[in-house]
């Protein structure tokens, strides 16, 4: 079987700085990493009454790993606007329930641009949010903004199929 179907000649892997995230239909602009997607799955193990030497595992409960999006600091308020909708200091205490969870879409380009796979992030909502990164007078670095996002799953968007090379 070929690696990519789609494009049989085809050798190399996608790059991994070629992505973009989105939500609420936008996309935000400037991320500059993404922390990968992880699921795991604990294992229930057992043991039949009178069987010594083994034992059966089964499925138990499926996590989904925090992601954490970081981009350089930017005027676009898009992070601190969702961070600000799950706590705001000045106002009501409870959060804002019917906004602040989100459906996000982390999309992989190829070299060219073109889309090349798409993932479905379900429920997310934000976790810690970090206006800036650390001050120091002594290093010539950027600000880092980060959110870090909690969700309820994820799946690969299957109708986003890798268009043929040219």
């Amino acid at each position: 079987m070929a690696e990519f179907p789609t494009n049989p000649k085809r050798f190399d892997p996608y790059k991994n700085f070629n992505f973009r995230v989105k939500w609420d239909g936008q996309y935000i602009p400037a991320i500059t990493r993404v922390s990968g997607l992880l699921r795991t799955t604990g294992v229930i193990e057992n043991r039949e009454s009178g069987d010594l030497t083994t034992s059966r595992k089964s499925a138990a409960l499926t996590q989904f790993a925090p992601i954490v999006l970081e981009r350089g600091l930017t005027d676009d308020p898009a992070f601190e606007d969702w961070a600000n909708l799950v706590f705001q200091l000045a106002g009501a205490p409870e959060t804002s329930l019917n906004e602040f969870r989100k459906n996000i879409y982390i999309e992989l380009y190829n070299e060219a641009g073109k889309l090349v796979r798409s993932y479905l992030v379900y429920r997310c909502w934000p976790s810690e949010y970090r206006p800036f990164s650390q001050l120091d007078a002594n290093v010539a670095a950027e600000l880092i903004e980060s959110l870090t996002l909690q969700n309820e799953g994820w799946e690969r968007d299957t109708s986003v199929v890798p268009p043929p090379q040219t």
